[in-house]
């Protein structure tokens, strides 16, 4: 495998004489298989065969021996880093690729090995509070995008206790629990925001309490700000708009066949990122021409049929974007390692070529072009009840909020009396 990257034999042997040179060898079949380019198995292995050189000269003898001298050879090549003062690299910089090549070959030889920075596994108030999250899955049925949500806004509150230093639930009162909701307020976030974490914090509460963790239900001493459901107008934008992102987009790259995708499902069917990051090659009935769009918000499917320009984008991606892979997903990473794309990154995707387009709009991202799709359909004429089901929406009232954007009607207004139209 290293012949793959090395040209020069005593370049390969040098590697192989490493005294860790197996596993060296073996993670570095692990990058090949994932997909990572040349340039950075170049750049990562003779960082790695340093390291093992660090770790043998400090008394390690065996590779289980490694994962305590990683911290050490971090600081010496940022000790090392500062002292031949690169310009325009940062410590930083220098810590994440040197940490980050030991640390995901110590994961790949190294059974049961944890890298550092990113506890994924770990939940919020996971001792304190156990059971917490498998009562959100079995009694409240919450889907799995909505327990991250709820690890998320759990997290921010265990570090807010962690820094004021409480240690248990019994010293929670309500004057911790407002001063949590003022700081989350104060921080800059939106009002919805801050509503999703009182919400989740009221049921956490209850559910201590439910399970005798706290003396009293301080779930009603969660006081959230006001939001007004049609307070904010939908984030569309018009047809002109829409064709300059689409025009943004370069599609003679294998990320610009998948981005241009990406883009038409959002704008077509008003799917949502994760709608979109799931869809798999079953969901394409290329004789039918349908898009079956499985597991919606509303707990059901939805069947479109397969518009001529979204099925020649899919198609381009297939056969010029997509990676070789036995996975059925449609969408994957245009970077390795190769794995099918999430939720975040189609928002991400649809959010970068709005900016690109120079479209300002309130929290630029997929559900832009969702709501565009669905004001489409408004200013169409068709009923909320169809609109409701094409777009998936759980409840009418989810839908309400495109009927005060009647564009039509206002243009008249804006350009007479109005007294006809308002009669």
């Amino acid at each position: 495998m290293l012949e793959s990257y090395f040209v020069k034999p005593q370049t390969v042997g040098r590697i192989r004489a490493c005294w860790i040179g197996a596993e060296i060898e073996r993670y570095t079949g692990w990058l090949s298989e994932q997909g990572y380019s040349t340039r950075t198995v170049r750049r990562r292995v003779p960082v790695l065969v340093a390291f093992g050189e660090f770790a043998r000269l400090r008394g390690a003898s065996v590779p289980a021996d490694l994962p305590g001298y990683v911290d050490g050879f971090v600081a010496v090549r940022v000790a090392a880093h500062r002292g031949a003062r690169h310009a325009g690299v940062t410590v930083r910089n220098v810590t994440t690729t040197v940490r980050g090549p030991v640390e995901q070959m110590l994961a790949v030889v190294l059974p049961g090995f944890e890298r550092t920075g990113r506890p994924h596994g770990e939940l919020p108030f996971g001792r304190a509070v156990p059971g917490f999250f498998g009562y959100l899955t079995a009694e409240r049925g919450l889907r799995p995008e909505s327990i991250v949500s709820y690890r998320h806004h759990l997290a921010c509150f265990e570090d807010y206790l962690d820094r004021i230093g409480i240690t248990g639930l019994r010293e929670l009162s309500p004057a911790i629990l407002s001063a949590f909701v003022a700081e989350r307020s104060g921080a800059g976030m939106a009002r919805t925001t801050v509503r999703n974490s009182c919400g989740v914090l009221r049921v956490f509460l209850r559910y201590a309490y439910r399970q005798r963790l706290l003396a009293a239900d301080l779930s009603k001493a969660v006081e959230w700000p006001t939001a007004y459901r049609l307070a904010d107008i939908p984030r569309s934008i018009s047809r002109e708009q829409v064709g300059r992102v689409l025009g943004a987009v370069d599609r003679r790259t294998p990320c610009g066949k998948r981005d241009y995708a990406i883009l038409l499902l959002l704008v077509t069917y008003g799917l949502r990122a994760r709608e979109v990051a799931a869809l798999t090659l079953d969901d394409i009935d290329w004789r039918r021409d349908r898009l079956a769009v499985p597991g919606r918000k509303a707990g059901h499917s939805t069947a479109f049929p397969l518009s001529a320009v979204v099925g020649d984008a899919l198609v381009d991606y297939l056969r010029h974007g997509r990676p070789p892979s036995s996975d059925r997903h449609v969408f994957f990473r245009a970077m390795a390692p190769q794995r099918p794309i999430s939720r975040v990154a189609v928002s991400a995707c649809a959010r970068r070529y709005l900016l690109q387009a120079g479209i300002q709009v309130p929290r630029a991202g997929s559900h832009t072009l969702r709501h565009t799709c669905i004001q489409r359909l408004v200013d169409a004429g068709f009923g909320f009840k169809a609109i409701g089901d094409f777009a998936g929406h759980r409840s009418p009232a989810s839908t309400e909020i495109y009927a005060k954007v009647a564009i039509e009607p206002l243009r008249q207004v804006a350009l007479g009396d109005g007294e006809q139209v308002l009669a």
